[in-house]
């Protein structure tokens, strides 16, 4: 199993899994839902210049979108933010994902998680790693856990989670 950050080279596979992804699936949100080949060409392009730094829209910061892949098989998708902004503070944090319905339950997103937060420690310039999970996701919740976070505070509809630069 492997984390690969988006690039062209897999193009064809990352835009059937990624045409996939519901347009909101427990928080997680995908606008590339449905795209065309053609189209996605282009989102692929931003996606990466995003990723360092270029083509961002106003009040975003750098994301890297990661892919997870399973020998020749993405099951899911990590997209790392690199800092963080007010919005994400008390928002979606450094860190969301999503694994297909079809590779659930496998521990797919355990590891994954692991996986990214091993690539990223270095790069996080605060002292936790943040993270938000719907309240009626206990599934991504225990993923979240099992990888070194804590419950920081909740509200009536997500829990937001920390986890320690250092394990």
């Amino acid at each position: 199993m492997e984390l690969r950050k988006a690039n062209t080279a897999d193009i064809e596979k990352e835009w059937l899994f990624q045409r996939s992804v519901p347009a909101d699936d427990n928080g997680f949100l995908n606008e590339y839902c449905g795209i065309s080949r053609e189209d996605f060409d282009k989102a692929l392009e931003t996606v990466i210049a995003q990723s360092e730094g270029r083509e961002l829209p106003g009040g975003w910061v750098p994301q890297t979108v990661y892919y997870l892949w399973d020998d020749d098989t993405i099951v899911g998708t990590f997209h790392f933010r690199h800092y963080l902004c007010e919005s994400l503070i008390e928002g979606g944090g450094h860190i969301g994902y999503y694994i297909a319905p079809e590779f659930r339950g496998r521990g797919y997103a355990v590891r994954g998680l692991g996986m990214l937060l091993d690539e990223i420690r270095v790069d996080v310039s605060e002292d936790e790693i943040y993270l938000r999970v719907h309240r009626d996701n206990p599934a991504s919740l225990r993923v979240m856990l099992r990888n070194g976070g804590y419950i920081h505070h909740g509200d009536e509809m997500c829990y937001y989670v920390r986890i320690k630069k250092q394990p």
